[in-house]
């Protein structure tokens, strides 16, 4: 025990220093320390040879202080309750979503095909205009009328005024494209 005391006690402020360098956290450093010296306390008959203690007792440091930082970065930041923003954890209730969400799915599935189909590669699937057009096989001012009458009957389907729909988000239920 005694060449136990007179090996590791001359290290400590290294370790500390070393510890605060990586962890930049004084109380985390100080913890980081006396962990790493539990640890070299409890396996100090396995250490390999006496020349190389203060190596043996850095590396047991530094991989305690990797292990600590890769425990943080998955677990993100340790705040408080009473630091954290109500807005910064609060989630909007789904169900209002998911009620749109369906209530758009059975207005597009009343939709006549060639209606669906216009509406289905313009808005959702980006195509330009000439290119759903050349995708359907038809010219570009039936597409755009297609569109229209597709965009009027969802916009009545779901309770339209004539007036663009938004999500609770703020974003339009349908965009406008071209």
């Amino acid at each position: 025990m005694k060449d136990l005391i007179s090996c590791v006690e001359p290290m400590i402020p290294a370790l500390r220093r070393y510890a605060r360098a990586l962890l930049r956290d004084r109380d985390l450093a100080d913890d980081l320390v006396q962990d790493c010296l539990e640890r070299v306390i409890s396996r100090w008959e396995r250490r390999r040879q006496a020349a190389d203690t203060r190596q043996w007792v850095f590396a047991i440091a530094h991989n305690l202080a990797v292990d600590l930082m890769r425990r943080q970065s998955r677990r993100g930041p340790h705040l408080t309750i009473d630091d954290v923003d109500e807005a910064e954890t609060a989630v909007q209730a789904p169900q209002e979503d998911h009620m749109r969400h369906h209530e758009l799915m059975r207005a597009m599935e009343a939709l006549p095909e060639d209606q669906r189909c216009v509406l289905l590669l313009v808005s959702v699937e980006d195509m330009s205009y000439a290119e759903a057009g050349k995708t359907l096989g038809i010219p570009i001012g039936t597409v755009m009328s297609r569109l229209s009458r597709a965009r009027k009957r969802l916009l009545h389907a779901m309770g339209g005024d004539g007036k663009q729909q938004t999500t609770p988000a703020g974003n339009p239920a349908l965009r406008r494209m071209k």
